[in-house]
């Protein structure tokens, strides 16, 4: 009986912490199924994609850019490079799978080109192929010094990281210092081949991420002209805050340094610089940065965070929210505030990021801050699980392996193809993508192998490493073993007030003194945040306040004016007595009668089409569209926008109009990405365009298995905007481009699909037609009956004139010029073959 109340006692406690428990037997299943799920993923694009630089895992073949449908701004990570192998290699030692990092590091030695003829992301191309390569260089020197392995190695992958930090080097050739956000790897920057280098704008974390990189180049290599940039564009940035808020902006003018987007947040488009100027001081042991940081994160703190949501605001004026969505990307955050040490709003958001994905298996790319889905897609991003692993590391607490099994197991059911992972298009649906970032194997599978595994179980000591943004391995003895940057001549900075972290790494035993389920309560406040799980309990009677006294009525006729009465509760509870009833004077029970209307799940949206009316598709090709949320409402015009179409050069929209002139007057084709619709729409407008059609750039998509979705602004006032815009997804945008190719002149209409004007350009269909000469007058004097079609015969003239039945009807003549004496008129009688058709 002792030992069965025990077993009861021990299964009512796992219960009550939600199973957290994980045993080592547990832990190593999950870790070697890590293991396995990367040998799927790796394997892949080895097998079908190697020397591509993604694997196409729907199509079990190489993405090859120029080769396979442009997808705007995602294709500037594709260098022809083999990106994916190189963002990988020191994944391979991470997961002790050293046999396999040696030929990859020969085939990448040996295969790999830097100095191809391409375009490609400054950005990107910094965090994934250059950390890629200073990563493994950092891996295989350490096997080599252990006598492991790689004991040919002579830097090689070294001597490409210094060859590949010259290639970006001319992107740094601005008046600010800022870096153009695309570099030709041949070429450079405004070479007359380069075909780049007329940008203007970037995003703060494209300047504000090379630090890391830069500085290690420098210091492995001894060439300290890449930390000196990198550390230029920091200080550019930091001179740019607004000093009021001590806040940055999401997208700056490289030459002026004025901001372009002034909403700030820590998602996309900001994200990583905060990330790279705490992890500087880490790596590099220079305290400007933690200032800066701390500066920052104080800001980001009374601003932005609104626990457990991360808020986007206005930089100028940050007491205003500037949308009503949270972008993936800020996922991060909560691994960045344990490396600061802050541990409660890492754990409120980190949760509030957990109820999201079990309501909707992913985090959406953007969620609103009701969290339903703002836009759907879900690439696979591992910025989640990097959270996940850092609060486990923080706090040992067993709950936060349950969270990343979720995601193991979330994973394998929803993202496993036979040929790799797939992002989800769309995680209301389920549909797939044919993408596999590299990203995917550079991080998600680190941190997941970490956090299932123990120190002991790998070769090299985790603790001596910092991660990049990219998930790759630097050693923090780079603070210490190598010189520092020689120009450091940076602006003093405003002391901010100190806390308990400011200088300290996490401790729980600091946090969480004599209390380790202070993380747990911390967690139960946004248990049932998103409502998945929650059990419906009836709320308890509770006091409510009345402030209603500015409008001369008194508080109880004001309400009962709206549909509410109120009633004493001491009248209300019979049973009460005594001084319950003396406690309960004044408080009164609320009872609603008025109807009350529940938010819809998801906005209605009202679908549009583009309808092409010119010859010869007369109206009968009718592509579906999404609406904008700005712009010219096309529900409110009658007969809806028309217009001939004429494809805008560049295709993006996010430059310079090349084809003004033949763009003035016409309806605009513009392909998604590069920049925001709004600034698209902006320009096109600028340019004379009557209205604008966007064309999804991911590939494959389409309206009938992707869910419609509204564009929106880029945070700011769009009411400058008036001009009709339209969204076509993929399939439907090339029907509308080949028809342009084919025919060179299309015209089409743009209107609610309600109004689709189907019987306006619908053929006649077969008529039976009787055609006879009339002698003049004989149609004057009511022999001819029915309706009936005149043509005048005259020499080089033709005149139609429709008549009605009875006489007295009006005449409706296209030229109103009478035949002269002596000539005849045709009368034409048509009966349609289907006597219930429109005449």
């Amino acid at each position: 009986m002792l030992r069965a109340l025990l077993l009861t006692s021990l299964l009512s406690w796992a219960d009550g912490h939600e199973g957290q428990v994980m045993l080592p037997e547990e832990k190593i299943k999950i870790r070697d199924q890590v293991i396995e799920m990367f040998d799927h993923a790796y394997g892949s694009y080895m097998k079908y994609a190697y020397p591509a630089d993604e694997l196409m895992p729907l199509s079990c073949k190489g993405r090859v850019r120029g080769l396979e449908p442009n997808r705007g701004d995602i294709d500037d990570s594709l260098g022809k490079f083999s990106l994916t192998l190189i963002d990988t290699l020191d994944t391979l030692v991470v997961l002790n799978k050293l046999e396999e990092f040696e030929d990859a590091v020969r085939r990448t030695v040996k295969d790999v080109r830097l100095d191809n003829d391409i375009v490609v992301s400054v950005f990107e191309t910094n965090i994934r192929v250059l950390g890629g390569l200073l990563g493994a260089h950092v891996m295989a020197d350490m096997l080599r010094q252990k006598g492991e392995k790689m004991q040919w190695y002579r830097d090689e992958l070294l001597l490409m990281a210094k060859d590949l930090g010259h290639r970006l080097l001319p992107a740094f050739n601005t008046s600010s210092g800022l870096p153009y956000p695309r570099v030709n790897l041949k070429y450079g920057v405004c070479n007359p081949l380069s075909r780049t280098g007329t940008e203007s704008d970037t995003c703060t974390a494209c300047a504000g991420t090379m630090i890391l990189e830069f500085a290690a180049l420098s210091r492995l290599s001894g060439e300290a002209v890449f930390e000196e940039h990198a550390r230029k564009a920091l200080d550019v940035l930091w001179e740019k805050r607004q000093r009021g808020s001590d806040l940055v902006g999401t997208v700056i003018n490289i030459h002026n340094g004025d901001w372009v987007r002034r909403d700030s947040g820590v998602g996309a488009g900001i994200d990583s610089y905060y990330e790279y100027l705490m992890k500087a001081y880490i790596l590099l042991g220079d305290h400007v940065y933690l200032d800066r940081f701390n500066t920052h994160y104080s800001a980001i703190m009374k601003y932005i965070s609104q626990p457990p949501l991360l808020l986007n605001v206005h930089m100028h004026n940050p007491t205003v929210s500037v949308r009503s969505w949270m972008d993936s990307l800020l996922a991060f955050f909560p691994g960045l505030q344990v490396l600061r040490g802050d541990l409660k709003p890492a754990i409120e958001t980190h949760e509030m990021l957990y109820q999201v994905t079990k309501q909707h298996k992913f985090l959406p790319e953007a969620f609103t801050t009701e969290f339903r889905v703002h836009w759907g897609q879900h690439p696979l991003r591992p910025e989640f699980a990097e959270s996940t692993y850092y609060l486990y590391k923080a706090t040992g607490d067993p709950y936060y392996l349950r969270v990343g099994q979720s995601i193991v197991e979330k994973l394998n059911a929803h993202a496993r193809v036979p040929c790799g992972f797939a992002a989800m298009q769309d995680v209301r649906t389920g549909t797939h993508e044919d993408r596999m970032d590299s990203f995917f194997l550079a991080e998600m599978f680190k941190y997941l192998y970490l956090l299932f595994s123990e120190k002991n179980q790998l070769h090299f000591d985790i603790d001596d490493y910092i991660f990049t943004t990219e998930a790759h391995l630097l050693p923090v003895s780079l603070s210490t073993s190598l010189p520092r940057c020689r120009s450091n001549n940076t602006e003093a900075v405003i002391a901010v007030e100190e806390d308990l972290f400011t200088y300290s790494c996490p401790s729980t035993q600091t946090l969480f003194p004599n209390n380790p389920s202070f993380a747990k309560t911390i967690r139960d406040s946004y248990k049932y945040l998103t409502g998945v799980g929650r059990a419906f309990h009836a709320s308890p009677v509770r006091g409510i306040e009345l402030p209603l006294h500015d409008h001369g009525m008194e508080p109880v006729e004001f309400l009962k004016s709206m549909g509410i009465s109120l009633t004493p509760l001491n009248e209300a509870a019979p049973g009460v007595t005594g001084t319950h009833v003396e406690l309960n004077k004044g408080v009164y029970r609320v009872k609603l009668v008025a109807e009350v209307t529940q938010t819809p799940e998801e906005e209605e949206l009202v679908p549009l089409i583009v309808q092409l009316i010119s010859p010869p598709f007369l109206g009968r090709t009718v592509l579906t569209a999404g609406p904008a949320k700005f712009g010219m409402d096309l529900t409110k015009q009658e007969h809806g926008v028309k217009g001939s179409i004429v494809k805008v050069s560049p295709y993006s929209a996010c430059g310079p109009i090349e084809n003004v002139e033949n763009l003035r007057g016409h309806i605009a084709l513009a392909l998604r990405g590069d920049c925001m619709f709004a600034a698209k729409a902006r320009r096109l407008q600028g340019a004379g365009a009557i209205g604008v059609i966007f064309i999804d750039n991911r590939e494959g998509s389409n309206s009938a298995d992707t869910p419609m979705f509204q564009m929106v602004g880029d945070g700011g006032c769009t009411a400058d905007i008036t001009i009709p815009l339209v969204f076509l997804f993929t399939q439907e945008g090339a029907l509308l481009t080949t028809a342009l190719e084919d025919h060179h002149n299309v015209d089409v209409l743009l209107l609610p699909k309600e109004r689709r004007r189907d019987k306006a350009d619908k053929p006649l269909g077969t008529m039976n037609i009787k055609f006879r000469l009339a002698e003049q007058g004989e149609l004057e004097s009511g022999e001819a009956r029915g309706p009936t079609l005149q043509f005048v015969l005259k020499e080089e003239e033709l005149m139609l004139e429709e008549e009605q039945e009875e006489g007295g009807g009006d005449r409706l003549q296209e030229d109103s010029r009478s035949a002269p004496a002596g000539h005849h008129k045709a009368c034409l009688t048509h009966s349609p073959t289907d006597p219930n058709a429109d005449p």
